[in-house]
């Protein structure tokens, strides 16, 4: 059984989740991101639209060389997908 994004998003709380200690401000996050997730307020990426993150979408953690930007697992969303 698929699931719905909106019936996904009640079983996990996907989207970014940002250290402001680690980033240095870069931007990559926010310049990638086409969904409006992120901002940038007093030089620090901020998350201003968690629910825009498409799910399953961890592309700016990937990029942040800082190691700033963290998800939930793949193994809680592959279990929020299989409905447990």
């Amino acid at each position: 059984m698929t699931l719905s994004r909106e019936e996904l998003l009640r079983k996990i709380d996907w989207g970014p989740t940002v250290d402001a200690s680690k980033c240095d401000g870069c931007r990559a996050c926010v310049e990638l991101c086409h969904q409006g997730v992120w901002d940038f307020v007093d030089g620090k990426a901020v998350v201003v639209a968690k629910s825009d993150c498409v799910v399953g979408c961890s592309h700016c953690a990937t990029l942040c060389e800082q190691g700033a930007i963290s998800f939930p697992s793949v193994e809680d969303l592959r279990r929020a997908r299989r409905g447990e």
